[in-house]
């Protein structure tokens, strides 16, 4: 009897996850994010713009995002545009107390700019593993998106 209960709940947790996963890539327009929760971390809002509108309506320029602080340390990165088109990220800050830390962040960064480029927004999916710098990646880059007004 205790086995047949360990496996339903086994099928529900992974049936729940599987409807939790977004789409790859989701053309719909990014969505105000929802106010964070108490046990949510938050991003601070220091972004710090240097760019302009070019002739073909598109920004560009670099706008550097908030702080956000994650259970394991800030994540800040700054995002580059070309004519409103993401041509670069670079992470500014990311958790780097901890060994781990810093291993976790250097395999994850270099996914998540990957992904942001190929999404050309901050709608991106997290890496597996990285779980508070990926959160804390797209909230940095959506705030540097914000400040470039795309």
């Amino acid at each position: 009897m205790r086995k047949a209960a360990v496996t339903t709940v086994s099928t529900v947790a992974g049936i729940a996850l599987l409807l939790s996963f977004k789409p790859h890539r989701d053309p719909a327009p990014a969505q105000a994010a929802p106010p964070p929760s108490a046990a949510a971390p938050r991003a601070s809002s220091s972004p710090a713009p240097s760019g302009s509108a070019s002739p073909g309506g598109g920004r560009s320029g670099t706008y550097t995002g908030g702080v956000s602080d994650t259970a394991y340390g800030p994540v800040q990165v700054s995002v580059t545009l070309s004519h409103g088109r993401i041509t670069a990220v670079k992470a500014l800050r990311t958790p780097s107390d901890r060994p781990r830390s810093r291993e976790i962040a250097s395999y994850a960064v270099p996914r998540l700019t990957q992904e942001a480029l190929s999404a050309q927004s901050a709608r991106i999916d997290a890496v597996s593993g990285a779980t508070y710098t990926s959160e804390g990646y797209t909230r940095s880059l959506q705030s540097a998106l914000d400040e470039a007004g795309v």
